[in-house]
């Protein structure tokens, strides 16, 4: 009888313990921007409406108020987030990286029983937001699955990375937890790992974990790591169109040690943002892709 009884409370408990809905992809940026006019310059460069093939999905709707430019990528419902930092600004100035979730109140509910505190929210736009082991701020918000197509062809944010410090601590919250796992990893060497990218659960976007950096980077080299990446079809043709658009050159495109074409470039604040291609056009170094790349399948 005890046995039974046992068994059929744990069975209820299993029943009533939150579940993990499921992480969608990312559904918005936020930088921190000392110059805020000159950074929503240098994104509207960018995200010009001139269409290429390197970049068919159209980013306007551009929101400006004082210290804050929001843009509006039409095609995968995400946006690009820039505000003035606090009076003292933080080493990195990626402030923010907010996923799309299909259940915002169960996604909360299942994070407060992994004992996650909740540093800010919003429940008339159904977004809240947690802090990770380490400090960087992770939002979740409501949007449908089908606001965030992952083969999109056009350019939208496919990944931010960040300065870490402890991937065993990480991997607790975004792995254990929330359910993310390795799509690539590798180095500036092989058997080096510099670079650890976690894909979200649900969907080909992920973050970048940007490992062994030193504790006293510079400003530059901070702004280098904490990132994000804009995915596009063609390289090329995104560099050319950048050109029309007013960008002075300041790298060339490059294969990167992930296989992937790219292209850097650099906001007022010195914070990298990269241009990607959604697929790779050679094999790796350091170990094979273990999940399925952004844009078109």
């Amino acid at each position: 009888m005890c046995v039974a009884v046992l068994v059929s409370w744990m069975s209820v408990a299993a029943q009533t313990r939150p579940t993990r809905p499921r992480i969608l992809g990312i559904a918005q940026t936020e930088l921190y921007s000392t110059k805020v006019e000159a950074a929503g310059t240098f994104f509207e460069t960018i995200f010009s409406s001139k269409t290429t093939p390197a970049n068919t999905c159209e980013w306007g709707n551009v929101t400006q108020v004082i210290g804050h430019f929001n843009f509006h990528s039409f095609c995968s419902a995400q946006n690009l987030k820039l505000e003035k930092p606090p009076e003292a600004p933080p080493t990195s100035l990626l402030a923010e990286v907010m996923f799309a979730t299909d259940d915002v109140n169960a996604m909360k509910r299942y994070l407060v029983a992994k004992n996650a505190a909740i540093v800010k929210e919003n429940s008339s736009e159904q977004y809240f937001a947690v802090l990770d082991p380490e400090g960087h701020r992770i939002g979740f918000v409501q949007l449908p699955e089908s606001a965030t197509p992952s083969s999109a062809s056009g350019m939208r944010i496919i990944h931010a990375g960040f300065v870490v410090r402890d991937r065993a601590a990480e991997d607790t919250f975004y792995k254990d937890i929330l359910g993310f796992h390795v799509y690539w990893h590798g180095g500036m060497k092989d058997g080096e790992d510099n670079w650890v990218d976690m894909q979200v659960p649900d969907g080909t976007d992920w973050i970048e974990y940007m490992l062994r950096v030193s504790p006293d980077a510079s400003h530059k080299r901070l702004g280098v790591m904490n990132h994000i990446a804009l995915g596009v079809l063609d390289i090329h043709a995104a560099q050319q169109q950048l050109i029309k658009n007013g960008w002075k050159p300041t790298e060339e495109p490059k294969i990167g040690r992930d296989g992937k074409w790219q292209l850097n470039l650099y906001d007022p604040d010195e914070t990298r943002v990269e241009l990607m291609e959604f697929k790779p056009t050679k094999e790796p170094c350091c170990s094979p892709y273990t999940g399925p790349h952004p844009g078109p399948q």
